[in-house]
């Protein structure tokens, strides 16, 4: 198995990666990798028409035949079938036809190498690493909220939009960021759109991250306040996620099944531990935190894991969660078929057209596609993307696997929260999401307003609520918006019919609350420290040297600017009487899709500037769609006189009633609220009109950049020069014959100061 000898199409220049003789193969002929694609036997064949069908009949239950009912089983099998099919052909034809790595190329992990923040991180840690990091609130949250639109909308926009856009964002950025020495998404698009389309992307990521960081981390602090157990199990995977970096960095190297099994034991004990901590007096009285210092715990833990070096917390502790996340997802996989739940919610339900939902405010279109901000696409993903996964990743085919693969474990998260939501009776769902407005915030209140809605079998009892919030262990249900209670009861209502029955509620309950405050802190920390790179990056250009990140003073100076900055709207958002921040969530979902687009049209100018002109339609129409969506949602919550969908209609409304001399009004029950909605939604209108205006001046002037390119026949191209590789790694999550085999040679080889040293 020798090392290949052609330079991927697209390329300007024959670079030199002569490999050194005295290595075995750093990449295998793509000759071979071709053989394995083309070799269709008999059984490959069956399997994927087998897996074609099951597929098409699930579609077809779902959006065709909808009955009074559906079962949830066909929404499990719709989406694995789906997400096997994209990304056994769709990202393999990406891969081959318009990336097309190299993995002769050293990538920046390897050239860059600095024990920090460039570390080659064995593939399957990193893909824990980047899912963890990308899998925040969005994929929990917004499809809970969107279900008051019905069961099909969200779903399709969720696999399909995964598919086509998600997904292929995910990678390009990736792939583009790795083959430019790690740069971020703001910087690479200084790069390519010149100084007006580059600046106008720094401020916007720049801005947008910190919003996007803030609301996560109140996500968390929301979750765990209070709350004994929650606060033990997720403080606990620090210490153990220190214990696997060291193990993994100093005892055994390479030995990450052995670690992983270490891990996983340790995360069960913590779990099952924290349950009879917080049973005691001593356990409950230390681990019970109120929201404020449990706000300036998690500015500090974000602090100090953004300049640790990479592989010591951040990548063990993503990896660590990345067990709980998949296997809680996985877990409601498997109890969703066994238990095979009814679905009594509409396929497309009144609210969808009428747009006056209580849960979420505004038409089908475009508000599903902001609500559900992450799981089909996010723009935060694109940060990630350019942030900290390329600097780890140890080979460029590795792109595929990570970037596309862990957008799709992404989106499946989101379909298993849906599911989650929908299986829950539909009255109960919406005593849970409608604002204590609305309910007046008792039992009695929302029976009233539920009822009154006149929804088609609804028929909802004081009892059912009481009795719901008792089998969790709570003292009310109503009125708990957010999305996170509403997915951690309709997981405890599944998961008890297959263990436990209802007197395991309580337990399914708790660990699913638990399990939100793990899956979104790790987006914090990596968050953070995507914003510290990408500050750098922009610092870098007035003071070049903040471009080196192995610049101590300057990571702990722009890291400190960073966390001051979304820690100073998290403490607003905890301190002021209507969660401030909370005001600020539908912001989120409009921020984060414009932020997709600006990452798709950067891809799209990078892609044209290749001359790779015959493919550029993979990153035109889902950018197209994406700022359709996200720039008519913006201009209708501006310019909308509806005070529920546009801001400075709401601002006018509460304006009027406070000069009127009224002491309260719409959501709010005090002055002081009424005071807070009248800056929140000044705040709000401000910021969406900053942020679409920029957007538009990106995508504008990459589109200028794609035309010149296509005027000029440029060829010109941004990467760092070709470095020639001395290491070698599989590319997917298992490794091919002859992956194995060419791996067998590095293992076998004598001891020599050759050998690769890797992250994990």
């Amino acid at each position: 198995m020798g090392a290949t000898s052609s330079i991927p199409q697209g390329a300007t220049d024959e670079p030199d990666l002569t490999q050194d003789p005295a290595l075995p193969p750093v990449a295998l002929d793509p000759t071979i990798h071709e053989a394995e694609e083309a070799r269709w036997t008999p059984l490959k064949i069956g399997i994927w028409v087998a897996i074609a069908l099951l597929g098409g009949l699930s579609w077809v239950m779902l959006a065709v035949v909808r009955g009074e009912t559906v079962n949830a089983i066909w929404f499990v099998f719709a989406a694995i079938c789906t997400y096997l099919i994209g990304y056994r052909f769709y990202s393999n034809y990406i891969q081959k036809h318009l990336l097309r790595p190299d993995d002769r190329r050293a990538t920046p992990a390897e050239y860059k190498a600095d024990g920090k923040d460039y570390a080659a991180t064995d593939r399957r840690v990193l893909f824990g690493h980047h899912f963890a990091a990308i899998a925040g609130a969005g994929p929990l949250v917004g499809p809970v909220l969107a279900a008051q639109m019905g069961y099909l909308p969200g779903t399709i926009w969720i696999i399909v939009g995964v598919v086509f856009a998600g997904a292929v964002q995910d990678y390009l950025v990736l792939f583009f960021s790795m083959r430019r020495g790690g740069r971020s998404l703001g910087q690479m698009a200084r790069d390519e759109l010149g100084r007006v389309g580059g600046t106008a992307a720094l401020i916007a990521t720049l801005t947008i991250m910190v919003i996007i960081v803030a609301i996560l981390a109140l996500v968390v602090v929301n979750a765990l306040a209070e709350s004994a157990w929650g606060v033990f199990s997720v403080g606990m995977t620090i210490p153990i996620a220190l214990f696997m970096g060291c193990y993994l960095r100093f005892f055994r190297p390479g030995k990450v099944t052995e670690i992983s099994i270490i891990g996983f034991v340790l995360l069960i004990a913590a779990i099952v531990g924290g349950g009879a901590i917080a049973g005691t007096e001593w356990g409950a009285a230390m681990f019970h935190i109120d929201k404020l210092p449990l706000a300036i715990g998690i500015i500090v833990y974000g602090f100090v894991a953004a300049i640790l070096p990479v592989w010591l917390l951040l990548a063990p502790r993503d990896y660590l969660s990345t067990f709980m996340k998949i296997g809680t997802i996985g877990m409601l996989a498997l109890a969703i078929v066994i238990v095979r739940p009814e679905i009594f919610v509409p396929a497309v339900s009144e609210f969808a057209t009428s747009g006056t939902g209580p849960v979420v405010s505004g038409q089908l279109f475009p508000f599903l596609f902001v609500t559900i901000a992450c799981g089909a696409l996010s723009g935060f993903h694109a940060l990630i993307a350019s942030g900290t996964t390329p600097k780890l990743i140890e080979k460029e085919r590795q792109t595929r696997f990570i970037g596309y693969g862990g957008m799709l474990m992404e989106s499946f998260v989101a379909i298993m929260a849906l599911v989650a939501a929908l299986s829950i009776d539909r009255g109960i769902y919406f005593a849970m999401n409608s604002s204590p407005a609305l309910t007046g915030g008792t039992v009695e209140g929302a029976v009233t307003f539920v009822n009154s809605l006149g929804l088609t079998g609804v028929n909802l009892t004081p009892e059912m609520l009481t009795q719901t919030a008792k089998d969790v262990g709570e003292a009310s249900i109503v009125s708990r918006t957010g999305g996170a209670p509403t997915l951690s009861v309709g997981l405890a209502h599944i998961m008890q019919q297959v263990a436990g029955g209802s007197g395991m509620m309580a337990f399914w309950y708790h660990f699913a609350i638990m399990f939100e405050a793990l899956f979104i802190l790790t987006a914090v920390d990596a968050g953070t420290r995507v914003a510290r790179f990408m500050l750098q990056d922009s610092l870098g250009n007035f003071f070049p040297k903040f471009k080196d990140t192995s610049w101590r003073t300057g990571a702990w100076l722009t890291t400190g600017v960073m966390v001051a900055a979304w820690g100073a709207v998290l403490v607003m958002g905890v301190t002021d009487p209507l969660g401030g921040i909370n005001t600020l969530f539908p912001l989120f979902g409009i921020a984060n899709q414009l932020l997709a687009a600006i990452a798709l049209a950067v891809c799209m100018a990078i892609v044209a500037k290749r001359g790779m002109f015959k493919y550029l339609w993979i990153v035109a129409v889902p950018l197209a769609f994406a700022a359709v969506v996200t720039i008519t949602a913006s201009i209708l919550k501006i310019f909308s006189s509806v005070p529920s969908v546009g801001y400075f209609a709401q601002n006018a409304a509460f304006s009027k009633a406070l000069a009127a001399g009224e002491t309260s009004f719409g959501t709010a029950t005090s002055v002081e609220a009424m005071e807070a909605v009248v800056r929140n939604t000044m705040v709000q209108g401000i910021l969406s009109i900053i942020f679409v205006t920029l957007a538009v001046i990106v995508i504008f002037t990459a589109l200028q950049a794609t035309w010149n390119a296509w005027r000029t026949h440029s060829n010109a191209t941004n990467e760092d020069l070709a470095v020639p590789s001395r290491i070698f790694a599989p590319s997917g999550l298992v490794a091919t014959p002859a992956e194995k085999a060419t791996q067998a040679e590095w293992d076998n080889r004598p001891a020599t100061g050759t050998r690769k040293v890797r992250g994990h």
